[in-house]
């Protein structure tokens, strides 16, 4: 679906031609312009003066009228009030949200984000809950091919988004093994670093969730052949996800799911429990 295109030049006052015609965009941007456009011709208001109401300029209005840009949860909130929307545009927030994740991965955010328990073992990355803005922002710069800096922003968004389970209410049972490697590995500069890794020590005071180091000489050991996450949802369904080079999958075959536990149980025999992964991550703070 295509907004309707009603967009006035700022100097001129006269419909302004859109921009990024042709460029293929989200549905739900598409879908979430066309009623913010009805409810503000509903309003009686130009865009301008909406603009005004909600303490936006005429051309973000613009832009998410027209499927541009996605719209930001205080956008929302300012658009309902000024609008009297009755909560139809904060219905959508969420699926906004979520096409701002690269598109391999929007079917397993729908489970993520209503999971009750989630297991995760990365050995390259630190685990994208995990992330700070800072580190989660030096990965996607660094992205091959290269992405703009609006699909940066947009992915890093998204990704501090989904840290909302870490707090959810109700809680969800968290877990993360980190590869040592993944923490020692200078994706960005030692600033970046060491505000990752005492992110980390922070994180790891919540009592819902877990953090463990696999050691670097480990030896042979099952997650060797990968990354894997391992999701119960709230029907108690059990899921894997796993994922390489912008490619991901969700295992729904329930023996490919039990091998993943039973896998993921092993790692977590193997790994340096809680306390002693707490103290090799303070004792990378004290080295920078």
């Amino acid at each position: 679906m295509r907004a309707v295109r009603d967009v006035r030049d700022t100097r001129t006052g006269r419909d302004a031609k859109p921009k990024d015609e042709g460029v293929d965009r989200p549905g739900v941007w598409s879908a979430y312009g066309v009623l913010l456009q009805y409810l503000r011709k509903r309003a009686g208001l130009n865009q301008q003066q909406l603009g005004d109401a909600m303490g936006y300029s005429l051309e973000q209005v613009a832009s998410v009228e027209q499927g541009r840009r996605p719209a930001k949860a205080a956008f929302t909130t300012a658009a309902e009030r000024a609008l009297e929307a009755g909560g139809v545009l904060e219905a959508l927030q969420g699926e906004v949200d979520r096409a701002k994740l690269p598109r391999f991965f929007r079917n397993f955010a729908l489970f993520e984000a209503e999971a009750v328990s989630r297991f995760d073992y990365e050995p390259l990355l630190v685990p994208g809950l995990l992330q700070t803005e800072a580190y989660a922002r030096a990965l996607f710069a660094g992205h091959c091919p290269p992405l703009n800096e609006e699909v940066i922003d947009q992915h890093t968004e998204a990704r501090l988004g989904r840290q909302k389970l870490l707090t959810r209410v109700p809680l969800a049972e968290l877990s993360f093994i980190i590869g040592e490697e993944a923490l020692r590995n200078p994706v960005a500069d030692r600033q970046v670093m060491r505000g990752q890794w005492q992110h980390l020590l922070d994180v790891r005071a919540l009592r819902n969730v877990e953090i463990q180091v696999m050691p670097a000489r480990c030896g042979f050991h099952s997650g060797l052949n990968g990354p894997f996450v391992v999701l119960e949802t709230k029907e108690h369904q059990h899921l894997g996800y796993i994922e390489s080079q912008d490619v991901g999958c969700v295992v729904h075959d329930p023996a490919e799911v039990s091998a993943f536990g039973l896998r993921y149980g092993k790692l977590r025999s193997q790994a340096l429990n809680g306390d002693e992964s707490a103290r090799l991550i303070e004792r990378l703070v004290g080295e920078t």
